[in-house]
């Protein structure tokens, strides 16, 4: 009869740990799923396996999971790949977005995928290479001011350990890349100059309003080399324009090097400032939060442009070359 009781409790107990096997040793697992450009998935489904625990991120990424030592962590979503993890401490997990063509507006898509090499490249093409007009130059540099850091730390000398003198280091390569194109553009410029000045009239190309633009740029052209410098496309064709119309080449070089340092200095001092200030006083990381900001940097470079075009008064040819159809 006694060894019958024993067999029973033994049951008993061994009917119960299996019950309760799947909560012990468990523990809740807090942690975030971002993206490659640091934003916030929401919707993911997050399991854990082979306990089979299971949940879906909230509207800021963040999940709460029961999850043992022994289990891994899969990560899913439409749109996303799926990823799988081990299950430990780490606060914050990262799924890579599939490639869309949105992706090529984002400042971040250059800075993770090319990093400094393609940032220096982009800004030379933007004013080098008549294509990179759609490129993204403001935004590029206030973003590539935050991340400087990461970005000189690619460098062979890696990081210099001041974020300040990181920081001029990246001004002054990024500066020295948009001379270099608005050079190249110039060049262009002026070897077709003579072709287009010796050109008949077309039905599109007028050789009085090449002339009219060589008049602007003789009375005005090393403040349409600075300017141009902030405002997106316009930049592009500045420098071609300014060798068309055969600019004086050193009057051309100081606007040029006076024009891209101060637009380099602006957006990539403005984006490490600015982000230390707001994550200082307010607690807020502009990373967070670049689509927004982006968009913001794209308004206020171009709507200047788009005033002119629409609303601005119509004044005489010879002092506004740029409204006429080379």
């Amino acid at each position: 009869m006694q060894v019958k009781k024993y067999w029973l409790r033994f049951a008993a107990l061994l009917v119960l740990s299996v019950i309760t096997n799947r909560s012990i040793g468990q523990s809740s697992l807090h942690a975030q799923v971002t993206d490659q450009y640091e934003n916030s998935i929401d919707g993911a489904e997050v399991k854990a396996y082979p306990s089979g625990t299971s949940t879906v991120t909230d509207s800021s990424g963040a999940f709460t999971l029961a999850v043992s030592a022994a289990d891994s962590i899969s990560i899913s979503k439409e749109g996303f790949e799926s990823t799988s993890f081990k299950a430990n401490s780490q606060t914050e997990f990262v799924i890579d977005k599939n490639f869309g063509w949105k992706d090529l507006l984002n400042p971040l898509f250059y800075i993770k995928n090319g990093g400094l090499w393609l940032l220096l490249f982009i800004v030379f093409a933007e004013t080098g290479l008549m294509v990179g007009f759609f490129l993204p130059g403001d935004s590029l540099l206030f973003v590539a001011g935050i991340y400087s850091t990461e970005l000189i730390a690619t460098l062979p000398t890696g990081s210099t350990g001041s974020d300040f003198i990181n920081l001029v280091i990246l001004w002054f390569l990024v500066s020295a890349c948009g001379i270099l194109g608005n050079m190249a553009g110039y060049w262009f410029g002026k070897k077709s100059g003579p072709f287009l000045f010796t050109r008949k009239d077309t039905f599109l190309f007028k050789r009085k309003h090449l002339l009219r633009a060589k008049d602007f740029y003789d009375k005005h052209g090393g403040q349409a080399i600075v300017f141009a410098r902030f405002v997106p496309i316009i930049r592009t064709f500045a420098p071609i324009v300014a060798g068309i119309v055969q600019m004086e080449k050193k009057k051309f070089m100081f606007y040029n090097i006076t024009g891209c340092i101060a637009w380099v200095f602006s957006m990539l001092f403005a984006g490490h400032y600015l982000q230390k200030f707001f994550l200082v006083k307010f607690n807020f990381d502009l990373t967070k939060h670049l689509e927004p900001i982006v968009i913001g940097i794209v308004l206020i470079t171009t709507l200047p442009v788009i005033y002119k075009l629409f609303f601005g008064k119509r004044v005489d040819t010879d002092e506004t070359p740029g409204s006429q159809n080379l």
